[in-house]
């Protein structure tokens, strides 16, 4: 299906295989929910290109409680000057343990990826921790980032 078209049943957006994109670095792609839809829209719009990483992509682990898990992040899309390390989340849940704990372990991978890629002539890795109620295809990627959840 065009990722451009919102599903007209958007509970069942997790079985819809999407394409039709120019800028992400797959052909295909599936969504949780329809503001990660939106967000492809907006990256694929903005962006210079994009992707939805995949399970040990980035090797990010956080750390709740006693546990360490692995964070995927929901993006990641390069921008003129900047990579962006993008996540979208329920306002509702921003002040989570684990949202803060995945937010601190994204960052401090960024941090360290920029170091890197900064000195080797590279872009510097941001991460946006951005709210679902901000998220319309009408908006820009860079109003995004700036409307994000700030460190």
């Amino acid at each position: 299906m065009d990722f451009r078209i919102a599903p007209t049943d958007r509970t069942k957006i997790q079985q819809i295989r999407y394409g039709g994109f120019a800028k992400c670095l797959h052909r295909t792609q599936r969504f949780q929910a329809n503001n990660e839809r939106q967000l492809a829209v907006i990256l694929d719009r903005d962006s210079d290109r994009w992707l939805k990483p995949l399970n040990d992509q980035f090797q990010i682990f956080y750390r709740l409680g006693a546990t360490q898990s692995q964070y995927v992040p929901d993006f990641v899309a390069e921008t003129t000057d900047s990579i962006w390390m993008i996540e979208g989340k329920a306002r509702n849940q921003l002040a989570s343990a684990e949202v803060l704990a995945k937010k601190e372990a994204a960052e401090l991978w960024c941090q360290r990826a920029s170091e890197h890629t900064v000195k080797h002539g590279g872009k510097p890795w941001k991460y946006a921790l951005i709210p679902h109620d901000v998220v319309d295809e009408n908006m820009s990627l860079e109003f995004l980032v700036r409307a994000g959840v700030s460190a």
